[in-house]
């Protein structure tokens, strides 16, 4: 009888332990959607700078919700290993991050996705060599392309990821490398990953599947820095947008791969929204998302034989200082010279006085100004610049022809009229702020050095386009005190 009680002891021991860990897992999936709306909430709130802070704040509630159901909904033990690698990653990506400064972001975010990118693919091997779970032949044929692809899409991610990084760096040169064939070259690669894809899925056992997989992970790797460095530096922007989509399907197949709901609910909506930014970065480039793969833009000066007009005509800060106070409407259109020099709050401080005299001031930004998507956005969101005066290109270029005074800070392709003058430029059909409309422009630049797509910009030639040289801080500076002391201010 002793035996017996001990058996059924355990057993209900047994029965309990599985009923608290389904409970568990029952509140890990109620937790999972609460941070999947969560998720949601915060894409939403992104969309718009007002809300920005507050969808902020929601990613990153939801983000934790997640990471704590995961830790307590599935896992049974070992809670100290995972403090002891959450902790530590905790700490040195917030310091990482509060190091960055804001012309940084751009790299800092192909960082974080080639991260992503190197999760998938280890999570694809570990997920295949423990393969004792999937032993039916139709869910081991499932299993074994969700790997395939994941590991795929991560090779991809990571290695592209790290050559947009050290583009963006200025670690390795922005302009394309063309390899001779190198399409060929691309579909040669892929039609290899499929037949070694066909291989894998064959494989009769963990050991002979190894092989094709490993070799698939280095030639993707290889296709990931084939594409990105065949890019221009003209279309960064696309490729940080781009990288972020194949970052979050990477995370999607990771999510398959480790049967996690949030995590396949979480890629899919970081994918899907990175493709649509991707899509609405290319139409405000007036290029397609083929065209910026096969790479090529932004290689030389231009291949235009049109011969740029007219001279350089000078201005000085007391001369720039004498127009912005005659004039009643000022367009400001950032670009990143204006990033790296950290010139946005001093700007403010200038356009906060302007206004306070009754100028009509506002700022006009391009969709793909700086190296990342909404850069500029940030920028003057940072120095506290009213949201309400803060337009976009398809909604100032109508206004523009009766703009007293357009002040460019370290803009150069977005405001370069060659895209609508001029059919045989590198940019030609690119949408661009028109600025050449309005009755004076104040170009601010170190010196006559083309844009990041290699472009010459007739602009400066123009008959009223004046030309303030030096760095942007230093002249934004110049123009505040200058400004204090004719207002008395």
């Amino acid at each position: 009888m002793n035996l017996l009680s001990q058996i059924e002891s355990a057993a209900a021991a047994s029965s309990l332990a599985r009923g608290a860990m389904e409970f568990d897992k029952s509140l890990a999936t109620v937790a999972y959607v609460a941070a999947a709306v969560l998720f949601i909430f915060s894409l939403g709130g992104l969309s718009h700078q007002e809300s920005a802070r507050r969808g902020n704040l929601f990613g990153m509630i939801g983000m934790a919700i997640a990471v704590l159901a995961t830790v307590f909904g599935y896992m049974h033990g070992g809670y100290w290993l995972t403090v002891a690698a959450i902790v530590p990653a905790a700490v040195i990506g917030a310091v990482l991050a509060a190091r960055v400064p804001m012309t940084g972001m751009p790299e800092l975010v192909a960082m974080l996705h080639s991260f992503v990118g190197l999760a998938a693919v280890l999570v694809g091997f570990s997920s295949y060599i423990d393969d004792a779970t999937h032993a039916m032949a139709g869910q081991r044929l499932v299993h074994l392309l969700e790997v395939y692809l994941g590991v795929f899409i991560g090779a991809v991610t990571f290695t592209g990821s790290i050559v947009a990084f050290l583009k963006l760096r200025g670690s390795i040169s922005g302009k394309p490398l063309l390899l001779p064939a190198r399409h060929v070259l691309n579909a040669i690669m892929l039609l290899v990953c499929v037949g070694l894809g066909i291989w894998f899925c064959s494989a009769e056992s963990v050991a002979s599947g190894i092989m094709p997989l490993g070799v698939m992970t280095i030639i993707a790797s290889l296709v990931g820095i084939h594409i990105v460095v065949a890019i221009g530096g003209a279309d960064m922007p696309v490729v940080v947008s781009m990288l972020n989509s194949y970052s979050g399907w990477a995370a999607a197949a990771a999510g398959f791969m480790l049967k996690n709901h949030l995590l396949i609910v979480t890629g899919a909506l970081v994918g899907s929204s990175g493709a649509i930014l991707s899509y609405i970065m290319c139409a405000a480039m007036n290029r397609s998302f083929i065209s910026v793969i096969l790479g090529g833009f932004g290689t030389s000066g231009g291949n235009s034989s049109r011969q740029v007009d007219g001279t350089i005509k000078e201005f000085t800060i007391d001369e720039t200082v004498d127009l912005l106070l005659e004039a009643k409407s000022i367009v400001i259109v950032p670009g990143y010279g204006m990033a790296v020099a950290q010139a946005q709050h001093a700007l403010a401080d200038v356009v906060k006085l302007l206004r306070e005299k009754g100028k009509e001031v506002r700022f006009a930004i391009h969709p793909v100004a700086g190296r990342l998507p909404g850069h500029m956005n940030v920028l003057l969101a940072e120095a506290n610049v009213p949201y309400d005066i803060v337009l976009e290109m398809d909604e100032i270029n109508d206004d523009l022809p009766n703009t007293d005074v357009v002040l460019v800070i370290g803009a150069n392709d977005i405001v370069n009229p060659a895209a609508e003058e001029d059919p045989d430029s590198p940019i030609a059909g690119m949408p661009v702020i028109q600025v050449w409309k309005a009755k004076t422009v104040i170009v601010m630049k170190r010196g006559m050095a083309t844009g990041y797509a290699g472009v010459d910009n007739p602009l400066f030639y123009k008959d009223n386009t004046r030309m303030l040289f030096g760095d942007a801080k230093a002249s934004v500076d110049g123009i505040l005190a200058r400004l204090r002391e004719r207002l008395g201010s």
